[in-house]
């Protein structure tokens, strides 16, 4: 009988379904153990003891093993910049009633130099200084084997750094830009005064002016700013200067004075050249000045200059009102500032001598802009030539290189050394 009993409880335990069922319960008694071990641990609250206070390392500022752990309060968002909505304007602490015109870095005047020559009360002058102009052809300052050095700063921006076709504007231009700067600051053994100098990126710019009861800004932060420890030595006689009271500036009819500029009612008149105070290269030298990377629209080459202009007279606006005081209006020395414009391919050379800062009208003495525009550096590059009808229409490589442009370059970056 025992045995019978046995042979049928082995014979049991053998079936399949209970080797399952010992199975299934075994793997969920190990799931109830592992989840229970997943669970996190209640923290355990603090012993309070009345009358005793707790010594915690929150004054240190970290973990000390035999001090308590500090209690600090949770942290609660009363504010959420994703949903922040900005006040209405006239709820603002700068609001003016009248409005302001905004230049910054994107705009593309629709008057191109005309218009810029209007805001910035300024007479136009066809070709570079005659102290600039000389430094291009005098032998004691030529660039040692420019040609080549050039050629290969050229096929490093545009040809080298690449596999496939030629890059994008935005890529090659600021890239050759860099590598001509690079060129010129290897003289710097040749001319000791050029290590009195310094390069800003992203020059962050801030001036006001008023003209015609109307008042206008530069603001923004866009180009690249060579700055120095004296600054540029004044270009115009004081006759020449006086004789830009004959000058007539062209009107813009029917066009408006500030078109293309941003209207404002929520503004700060300031003048802020974007130096810090005892900053030793505290005088613009030159900006060089590129289209914008976020814009989709290319600057013409009209507008291109005209934004030089506009930022070249912001800076030195707002240089001579932090040296002779913000009410001046006959400057007691002029100030003349350089600007490089530049598309990859094309270069505008710009030089600006402020005068005046008298805008009540236009007439009187003007500031002098003289502007030497497309001057090509070469022609074509392209990486493979481009033949149709087994005609080579572009040449690979790069084609019609100018150095006579790269001289002009290194007569501007020289310029105020020698």
């Amino acid at each position: 009988m025992a045995a019978s009993m046995l042979t049928r409880s082995v014979s049991a335990a053998s079936l399949p379904g209970a080797r399952r069922s010992g199975l299934r319960c075994l793997s969920v008694g190990a799931a109830r153990s592992k989840k229970q071990e997943q669970q996190p641990r209640q923290r355990k609250e603090p012993l309070e003891i009345p009358g005793l206070e707790r010594i915690t390392y929150a004054e240190r500022g970290y973990y000390v093993p035999w001090l308590a752990r500090p209690q600090f309060p949770d942290f609660t968002m009363n504010w959420n910049p994703q949903y922040y909505r900005s006040p209405p304007a006239q709820e603002m602490e700068l609001y003016k009633e009248q409005p302001s015109y905004v230049f910054n870095p994107k705009c593309r005047l629709l008057g191109g130099v005309k218009q810029a020559l209007w805001l910035t009360k300024s007479k136009l002058i066809e070709g570079l200084p005659e102290r600039i102009a000389n430094l291009c052809y005098d032998p004691a300052y030529t660039f040692p084997n420019h040609e080549e050095r050039v050629h290969n700063a050229i096929s490093s921006a545009c040809l080298w750094s690449t596999t496939g076709e030629i890059q994008e504007r935005e890529e090659y231009c600021p890239k050759l830009l860099q590598g001509l700067l690079h060129l010129c600051r290897t003289q710097t053994c040749a001319f000791p005064s050029l290590s009195q100098r310094t390069f800003m990126e992203n020059w962050k710019l801030a001036t006001t002016w008023h003209k015609d009861s109307t008042i206008y800004h530069v603001r923004g932060t866009d180009g690249l700013l060579m700055s120095a420890k004296t600054p540029l030595e004044t270009l115009a006689s004081s006759s020449e200067i006086q004789a830009t009271e004959q000058h007539v500036l062209d009107s813009l009819y029917p066009l408006s004075p500030a078109i293309d500029l941003q209207e404002v009612n929520v503004y700060e008149e300031k003048n802020d050249i974007g130096f810090k105070e005892g900053f030793p290269y505290s005088h613009p030298h030159t900006v060089y000045v590129t289209e914008p990377r976020d814009t989709k629209a290319k600057f013409l080459p009209d507008q291109l200059r005209a934004k030089m202009i506009m930022i070249a007279f912001g800076g030195a606006v707002a240089k001579a009102k932090i040296l002779f005081g913000e009410d001046v209006k006959t400057l007691p020395q002029p100030i003349v500032v350089q600007s490089v414009g530049t598309d990859g391919q094309l270069f505008h050379f710009m030089v600006l001598q402020l005068n005046t800062l008298d805008f009540d009208t236009n007439d009187g003495i003007k500031n002098i802009v003289w502007m030497d525009g497309d001057q090509a550096l070469y022609d074509t590059v392209a990486v493979k030539p481009k033949i149709k009808r087994k005609v080579v229409l572009v040449p690979a490589g790069i084609a019609g290189f100018k150095p006579e442009t790269f001289m002009k370059f290194w007569a501007m970056y020289l310029n105020g050394a020698v």
